[in-house]
């Protein structure tokens, strides 16, 4: 996903509150050993890439931040700050992604086979315990989601995070042995 951004060399929060009015949403990207970069980007072409993306699923999608120079910085969102009322993005932060620096994230966790599940035709109804499990890999290794089979489950039975196949270069940050989905009575 590709984001036009501009530089911005004022921290006055009266800069970041006119740009919020003509359109743009102020942000920070963060990168390890360097000063954080002050940029705003267009909140409409944030918002059409919001729509596209799978509830749940930003932690892991990650950006090209092409500045007016035209070079391109890979970053993931780490917070959206929103107005409490009117849930107006007011502010993004990024995180820069470095090919050779391993990332914290968070991966949404997918349930499939649920409309076949054994314990939902019985009457139960299935409860999602994690939404997200942590693992620290290399950028290019970041996965999109990972998926749990809950097809077989009958009621009072759960799948712990355990049965996820996780490959050799990604490191969970969670305990295997959490509950990840339960199938309950209703």
């Amino acid at each position: 996903m590709k984001l036009q951004v501009k530089e911005r060399e004022s921290q006055i929060k009266k800069d970041a509150k006119r740009a919020r009015r003509i359109g743009e949403i102020p942000a920070v990207i963060y990168s390890k050993g360097q000063a954080n970069r002050r940029i705003v980007l267009k909140a409409d072409e944030f918002h059409t890439h919001l729509r596209h993306t799978p509830k749940g699923h930003l932690s892991s999608k990650k950006f090209s931040l092409i500045d007016e120079k035209g070079q391109s910085t890979k970053a993931i969102v780490k917070e959206i700050q929103y107005h409490p009322t009117t849930y107006n993005i007011l502010h993004i932060d990024f995180l820069e992604l470095h090919e050779d620096q391993p990332v914290n994230i968070n991966i949404p966790l997918s349930l499939i086979g649920s409309a076949d599940c054994v314990g939902v035709k019985l009457g139960g109804v299935i409860r999602p315990v994690l939404r997200y499990i942590k693992v620290r890999c290399l950028p290019k290794h970041i996965p999109d989601i990972f998926e749990i089979n809950v097809a077989d489950l009958k009621m009072n039975q759960s799948r712990r995070l355990s049965s996820i196949h996780l490959p050799d270069h990604i490191r969970p940050l969670m305990n295997l042995n959490d509950v990840a989905v339960i199938i309950a009575k209703r």
